[in-house]
């Protein structure tokens, strides 16, 4: 098992390094400004991002992002519940949400800075708004496809409403739920990036956008290679605790990637012996 995980974790980084010993070598041997090589960028990231910048730009970015995503997943759970449960509910308010959806977050910025400010708040708003959706219609179509003979049967046995959520419709939508969450992460850390390019004195965006425009091209690249390394490690870590939370999920759909038991095939009857079973 260990030397199958070994074995995965090497075709995984296969790729990744050749790709960049293959940009190193063209960098090397075009010379090119705004491509340095790999040694250049590792040396502005380590000197930058590994000591420097966590306190004043890295812990800001994170925690303005933390806060935005879990403000989508809170809201997107809780109104999906909503309009999953109530037909009605979500009719009267589906123009509504459609109009919100359709906006894109980028275009709110002046809007979120005019409302809250140049401070974290508008930064936050917009994060949580354009990180809200996938959530949400993902909650509705899990509360949606819960088993209705088990809500009849809770039903007739008089069990509360909120214990039927809680125990029952919460449960089952979990999949879904945390599919939707895994890619409001990513729509997280894209938009904390977009809300620090205009009204901001810090952050991992702000830091990239400036390094751009003095033309400091290590140092942007440095920015955008710990950008990426955020988002790599968030999706780790929040593949780990879905499995850890969603174990019997996974546990239940995942005999089909399983090998299959091999059945014991009973060899063919001859048709004399068939025909003198059939006699006896």
């Amino acid at each position: 098992m260990i030397r199958g995980r070994v074995t995965d974790w090497a075709l995984a980084l296969v790729l990744p390094v050749l790709l960049l010993v293959a940009y190193d070598a063209w960098a090397r041997t075009a010379g090119d400004f705004f491509f340095p090589p790999l040694s250049e960028i590792g040396a502005t990231f380590a000197d930058e991002w590994l000591f420097t910048r966590i306190p004043t730009d890295l812990l800001p970015s994170l925690g303005r992002m933390l806060a935005g995503f879990a403000l989508a997943v809170g809201g997107g759970v809780a109104l999906g519940a909503l309009l999953g449960f109530s037909r009605m509910l979500s009719t009267a308010l589906d123009p509504v949400l459609q109009f919100l959806r359709a906006l894109p977050p980028p275009a709110l910025i002046p809007v979120s800075l005019l409302v809250f400010g140049a401070g974290d708040g508008a930064k936050v708003f917009l994060i949580a708004l354009g990180a809200v959706w996938p959530v949400l219609l993902n909650t509705v179509d899990g509360v949606r496809g819960v088993d209705r003979t088990a809500l009849d049967m809770a039903r007739s046995y008089r069990v509360p409403a909120h214990a039927r959520l809680t125990r029952l419709v919460l449960p089952a939508a979990l999949p879904r739920i945390f599919a939707g969450a895994r890619t409001a992460l990513g729509i997280a850390i894209i938009l904390m990036v977009v809300s620090e390019l205009i009204g901001a004195d810090n952050g991992v965006g702000y830091v990239v956008q400036l390094a751009q425009r003095g033309f400091d091209i290590p140092e942007m690249w440095a920015g955008t290679l710990l950008l990426g390394l955020l988002g790599f490690g968030a999706n780790a870590l929040f593949v780990a605790f879905e499995k850890r939370v969603l174990h019997w999920h996974i546990a239940t759909t995942g005999r089909a990637s399983s090998a299959p038991r091999r059945r014991s095939r009973r060899p063919t009857p001859k048709p004399t012996e068939a025909a003198g079973a059939r006699r006896s």
